[in-house]
């Protein structure tokens, strides 16, 4: 009804309490299906009635709605008879009651309901509702106490539609069993129109899955596979990734795809109604709903989407039974946990891509990233003048990079640029949980803040699965089995056992890895168990027992990185580093300073060949700072590391006194290899200085390899045999350096020191090329290219990147000589590794390259070569002239799986 009278519609607020008269002739609903009135005020429920009018029809029913009726007849007639051929009544109630006319008691909003009479009677109250007339209100109060209409609140259009269309479908069944009550013939139900699950019609776009999207609709493209579950943790996609596949899939199924949400239940008992619900059955309380169900499915080819099935698992087992009833029917199923019934596909949904690491990239670049181009579709929803540009795209892709690509923390995240811009919302990533809130209204609860949808999960957790699941939140991001027992398992006596469920719960994450059990946790995910922990009062404890577990690692591991099993631990180590970063950071925040330099110590090889000898040294320089008193090795490893690696950043001389203190307490303590570390360091750092004193650099050198020799370092005696011959190539003894470094190439081969043996080639390849064999040259450049790029240590894969770029320009070899330059030198800028030992033995070769005929082939494959990522400029490099990226195998590919 209008809210106010208009000029042809005075009269339809006229009520009487006469009842209608006879349907006349004259005036006909628009069909004779079974017919739906529509009472509402018009102007305040505009939508909702368009809404109300949508789903009727889903049901293939006949809305009767005064704004559809014959304008030549009196409204008051046209709206009376309406309502006499009407079968059902449907009331829409906001906030006004409706207009009086002069005489009258009611408004005409309240003569409709009156004059409904016996018909079935749908009631919906919108809410919130503050201005609700009193009149109203009184009306509302009437028909609760009467207690003869379905009374429900709603809170949108789009949630009525779906009440609506479900109720209704109810009630037609309700009514056909009523007949069979009554003694009508036991004649079959008319087939459900089944729309009362229509597939829900997204209002975004969905952004990166489309291989996802082509793995599912391909899976249903084979005749075996019936049942598909995709799976993955909360706020993954899950849900619109299953209505992207089913939408693509509908045209394959005569009976279309039904969604049925599950995300209300909580009683495994409740999914077969809900499916019967789905498909425009209702369960009357009987015995008969699963044969009802299967009667109603017999036949058809239909596809039925299941939406969160994880917290009402145990009817799995019914989806089998629905499958062998129903020879047309296909399952799509969403779900934390698999189902893991017979015959299930099972499709693990993962986080979007992520920007390549360490990549400098232009806006357009980064934007190939799916994460982060959901990230601006979504801020450009909120903020329609946000773009991606020079000035904000590598904060967007730390964003993206924080929240591990997890699309509903993205999507939160975006909502927050209406005030926040990329930077600030990246600085505030160190307390994710409380940042990402605010999301779209119409979203369930759950999904409009990151806390709510992880909350979901943890709630369908045992007592003990919990206690294991916030103990897990002292770990930094990944961690194996072994450290889960020996820092949970005093705890968790079933650590294997809660990790399983936690996996299923996707709650955590595995990692592929042959040697041992590997696994993961989102970084939102780990914070919020972490919160968990905190609020037991056990954090402190578990803190420690994880330092004390990667104290014991990385004991376990020097030895190990100075031989066969190398690349092995280098692998498991990079793994575990946030958690050593932890460990060390425990050290120093309790005041543990020998440990945090002890642990430093013993992963000397894993801190160079990784790249992290500059965060090393911030603990290091911290260590000094602190004023805490250090044994002597601790001083003394403390010491190296502050000032060993800093002598090509910074005037050389003020360092020589600490790294001489360094060897000496080594020295005194009984740690001669450390001493002779400390000693080449002090060689090094001499030569640097201006002027240099070739005395005292000979002297320390020589003491080095002396050092390393007594205590059987083959590793450090290799090393030291290497710094020599660089010295005696500087000084132009190319032949003396050559035997210097062959002599450390035998010494690595047999100890199997691969990192040594990378290192060990490529000097061996500089005096090949100085000595006029580019063939023998280019062979040892790739032997370490390739020993580096396994180890994936980027100085060493910079290093031989370079060594073929010489001998391509000394070949004159124009194009590849150029894209090789491009490549290293963006590897460079990449890993902050600007210093290069070797840039003047090829310079004069590139330069002349560059200035002649070929110079603009010169430019543009430079610049080709910069754009390539660091596995396709190794392939590049080791296929050969003429070779393009992707020509040869990525030779990391052979490396271990992470672990650690």
């Amino acid at each position: 009804m209008p809210d106010q009278p208009g000029p042809d519609e005075t009269a339809a607020l006229q009520p009487s309490p006469a009842p209608p008269p006879a349907p006349s002739a004259a005036i006909r609903t628009p069909d004779q299906k079974l017919r739906v009135f529509v009472s509402s005020t018009l102007q305040e429920l505009a939508e909702e009635r368009r809404a109300a009018r949508a789903a009727i029809e889903r049901l293939r029913l006949t809305p009767v709605m005064f704004e559809l009726g014959a304008r030549p007849h009196p409204p008051r007639d046209l709206y009376r008879a309406y309502l006499a051929q009407s079968q059902v009544f449907v009331g829409l109630y906001w906030e006004r009651y409706g207009w009086v006319a002069p005489g009258e008691q009611v408004s005409g909003l309240e003569d409709e309901y009156l004059l409904a009479g016996d018909r079935p009677k749908l009631i919906y109250v919108k809410t919130p509702a503050p201005g609700r007339e009193a009149r109203l209100e009184e009306l509302l109060g009437r028909i609760r106490a009467e207690d003869a209409a379905s009374y429900k609140p709603f809170t949108s259009a789009r949630e009525l539609r779906e009440l609506l269309a479900d109720d209704l479908a109810v009630l037609l069944t309700e009514r056909y069993e009523q007949g069979l009550a009554a003694g009508a013939p036991a004649v079959p139900p008319p087939e459900p129109e089944l729309g009362a699950g229509a597939l829900p019609v997204p209002l975004t776009s969905l952004v990166g899955r489309e291989r996802e999207t082509r793995e599912v609709t391909g899976l249903f493209g084979q005749p075996d596979v019936r049942l598909v579950t995709l799976w993955g943790p909360g706020g993954i996609g899950k849900t619109r990734l299953a209505l992207a596949a089913a939408a693509a899939l509908g045209g394959q199924f005569r009976h279309g795809v039904r969604f049925v949400p599950l995300a209300a239940l909580h009683e495994p008992g409740a999914v077969l109604p809900a499916i019967a619900r789905g498909i425009g059955l209702r369960d009357p309380g009987g015995p008969t709903l699963a044969q009802d169900v299967c009667r109603a499915l017999a036949g058809r080819e239909l596809l039925l989407v299941l939406d969160n099935f994880e917290q009402v698992l145990p009817a799995a087992p019914l989806l089998t039974d629905l499958l062998s009833d129903a020879p047309g029917l296909r399952l799509l199923v969403t779900s934390r946990s698999p189902l893991r019934l017979s015959g299930e596909r099972q499709v693990e949904v993962g986080p979007l891509p992520l920007p390549e690491p360490r990549r400098r990239a232009s806006p357009a670049q980064f934007l190939t990233s799916p994460a982060v181009r959901l990230f601006v579709e979504r801020a450009h929803a909120v903020k329609p003048d946000f773009e991606l540009t020079g000035a904000n795209a590598a904060a967007v892709a730390g964003i993206c990079a924080a929240l591990d690509g997890v699309p509903l923390a993205l999507e939160l995240a975006a909502a927050r640029i209406r005030l926040l811009p990329p930077a600030a919302i990246l600085a505030r990533l160190d307390q994710r949980l409380p940042l990402l809130t605010g999301g779209a209204r119409d979203l369930p609860e759950r999904q409009q803040t990151l806390r709510g949808a992880i909350d979901w999960s943890v709630r369908l957790l045992t007592g003990e699965q919990r206690d294991l699941f916030a103990r897990l939140g002292v770990f930094a991001r990944g961690f194996t089995l072994e450290a889960a027992e020996a820092v949970c398992g005093p705890d968790v006596p079933d650590v294997l056992g809660g990790l399983e469920a936690l996996v299923d719960g996707s709650l955590v994450g595995q990692e592929p890895r042959e040697e041992e059990p590997c696994f993961s946790m989102l970084a939102t995910v780990r914070e919020y168990a972490r919160e968990l922990l905190a609020a037991s009062g056990d954090l402190e404890a578990l803190r420690t027992r994880h330092a004390a577990y990667y104290h014991a690692l990385a004991a376990r591991a020097r030895p190990e990185l100075r031989g066969p099993t190398q690349a092995g631990w280098v692998s498991r180590l990079e793994f575990a580093h946030d958690n050593l970063r932890a460990a060390v950071r425990h050290d120093l925040d309790t005041g543990n300073a020998a440990g945090a330099a002890g642990l430093a110590w013993d992963l000397y090889l894993y801190w160079w060949v990784a790249g992290h000898l500059a965060e090393v040294r911030a603990w290091m320089e911290e260590v000094l700072a602190s004023g805490v008193p250090l044994p002597d090795l601790a001083r003394a490893q403390a010491l190296y590391y502050a000032r060993a690696i800093t002598f090509w950043q910074a005037e050389p001389g003020p360092l020589a006194p600490d790294l001489e203190e360094s060897a000496a307490l080594f020295e005194a303590g009984g740690d001669l290899s450390g001493a002779g570390v400390a000693s080449l360091a002090l060689g090094l750092a001499l030569a640097a200085a201006v002027p240099p004193d070739p005395a005292r650099v000979g002297a320390a050198f020589a003491r080095s390899l002396a050092l390393f020799r007594q205590a059987g370092d083959a590793w450090g005696e290799a090393m030291a045999l290497l710094t020599l011959g660089r010295a005696a190539l500087s000084a132009g003894q190319v032949a003396g350096a050559r035997a210097r470094f062959e002599e450390s190439l035998a010494l690595t081969r047999r100890e199997g020191d691969q990192l040594g043996l990378a290192i060990a080639e490529n000097h061996v390849g500089w005096t090949a090329l100085l000595l006029g064999h580019p063939d023998e040259a280019a062979a040892h450049f790739a032997a370490g290219l390739s020993l580096s790029a396994r180890l994936r240590h980027d100085e060493g894969v910079a290093y031989g990147l370079e060594g073929l770029l010489a001998v391509a320009a000394r070949r004159g070899d124009t194009p590849r000589a150029a894209r090789l330059l491009g490549a290293s030198r963006a590897l460079r800028e990449q890993t902050g590794l600007i210093h290069n030992l070797n840039a003047a033995f090829y310079q004069d070769a590139v330069d002349a390259l560059r200035s002649g005929a070929g110079a603009a082939t010169f430019a543009a494959e430079e610049a080709a070569g910069h754009e390539l990522s660091v596995a396709d400029a190794v392939a590049y490099a080791l296929g050969g002239p003429g070779a393009s990226p992707g020509e040869t195998h990525d030779p990391s590919a052979a490396l271990p799986s992470p672990a650690g």
